[in-house]
């Protein structure tokens, strides 16, 4: 009922139906903003908008966004499949390329030049078959913040390379933090909730011990196997140990507001190049928040590729201005990026081994030796069957995390109920 009722004040807000404006009237862009309700996260957007107008003349409609990332989707594929002539723009989430390719312009004609200094993980993620489906935004990326105050306090000097050091240096704070009377401390927060995070801490695991990527390129599964299983089993090991019981049930904001309120010694974020140059919000009790790369276990270390692009409606009444606002976007974006080169660095958090992708100073380079690697969902390999096996997989590790499965080694019908999902 959410979804249709937020999709009928965007459809009013559009005038679909109506008749058309008189030619004389400025052309107005209809923009399905992604984004729309993180004002405090891009707080220039209203200002670029207003920008492009004036050197344009095109005007742009900014519209909401339903909560979650489920809802969101069945939005914009009931508008998608409509047809319509607006929205123009949709701002899309890097797993949709897939699921909604039929429906969006093919954009590589257009942004063949800004696509060579993009990242080849990113790019391939909005790309199906020979179609860029969207022009990549902003890539967020799966990291860890820590509470570097509380690694000093308890003689550490670097953040946690593996799972085993996570788990010991979480155990060991967060004992030492109770004995001095915060009974609520915990070492480790993250998602795990049924949720698309949970496929994303997922993956992050089992790749670390070489379980593979859920779906190959080559179409094959791999998740039961002996690598999954151990990423699980560690994982199920830290709940109600260093991580709250009720983590299994755990969104992004519930992690989020447990690390913010000064209460986790170590938590699992997303962030972009974008947001480490506009926000630094550290927990309230801490003196220091740093960031790095996601722990790491036999294979190396594994951070998940999440993140925005820009697409264009097919049926879009509003292609050429469409193109413009989508330039003038990613041009935005380019000088702010460029700024940086030239700006001081701030002090905190500090970029401690970031993955590759993640470089908002490229003052602080350093060493690419240990950091994380970014590794894509199968969304594209899965194509319209994404959600399904998206959602097969959170059914199978939540069960196993919050103990439905004592034995990951019993789930042998694992790979069966991934395929059935992918073939429907």
């Amino acid at each position: 009922m959410k979804i249709v009722g937020m999709l009928g004040i965007v459809l009013l807000s559009l005038g679909l139906g109506c008749s058309r404006l008189p030619s004389h009237e400025p052309v107005t862009v209809t923009f399905l903003d992604i984004e729309y309700d993180t004002p405090d996260r891009l707080p220039g957007l209203a200002q670029d908008l207003e920008a492009f107008t004036r050197e344009t003349g095109i005007r742009v409609r900014r519209l909401p966004r339903p909560e979650g990332s489920l809802n969101q989707l069945a939005m914009w594929k009931e508008l998608l499949q409509k047809g319509a002539p607006t929205p123009d723009v949709y701002g899309i989430d890097v797993i949709w390329s897939g699921m909604l390719n039929q429906y969006l312009m093919d954009l590589k004609p257009y942004f063949g030049s800004e696509l060579s200094s993009q990242d080849p993980v990113v790019v391939a993620s909005y790309t199906v078959g020979n179609k860029l489906v969207a022009v990549p935004r902003h890539a967020y990326v799966g990291v860890l913040m820590y509470r570097a105050d509380l690694m000093q306090r308890y003689g550490y000097h670097e953040p946690p390379k593996t799972w085993d050091e996570l788990e010991r240096m979480a155990t060991r704070i967060q004992a030492g933090e109770r004995a001095k009377g915060h009974k609520d401390f915990w070492g480790y927060v993250w998602q795990g909730g049924v949720t698309e995070d949970l496929t994303c801490s997922g993956l992050e695991w089992q790749v670390s011990e070489g379980g593979g990527r859920i779906i190959e390129d080559d179409q094959t599964i791999s998740v039961n196997n002996p690598g999954t299983i151990r990423a699980w089993q560690n994982a199920t090991r830290w709940v109600g140990s260093i991580s709250p019981p009720g983590v299994v049930a755990f969104e992004k904001w519930d992690a989020e507001n447990v690390w913010t309120s000064g209460k986790a010694a170590f938590h699992r974020a997303w962030v972009s190049d974008y947001s480490l140059i506009s926000i630094h919000r550290p927990p309230v009790d801490a003196t220091q928040y740093d960031i790095t790369s996601m722990p790491g276990g036999s294979a190396g270390r594994a951070d998940t590729l999440g993140g925005n692009g820009l697409a264009i409606s097919r049926t879009s009444a509003h292609t050429r201005e469409a193109l413009e606002l989508i330039r003038f976007l990613m041009r935005r974006d380019a000088e702010l990026m460029r700024a940086t080169a030239h700006s001081e660095v701030p002090k905190q958090p500090e970029l401690f081994d970031l993955p590759a992708i993640l470089e908002p100073y490229p003052q602080l380079a350093t060493s690419r030796q240990h950091r994380g690697s970014v590794v894509a969902r199968p969304s594209v390999v899965s194509g319209a069957q994404y959600e399904d096996v998206s959602q097969a997989y959170i059914r199978e590790l939540h069960s196993v995390l919050i103990g439905e499965k004592t034995d990951c080694r019993s789930s042998n019908g694992r790979e069966n109920l991934l395929a059935m999902a992918w073939s429907r």
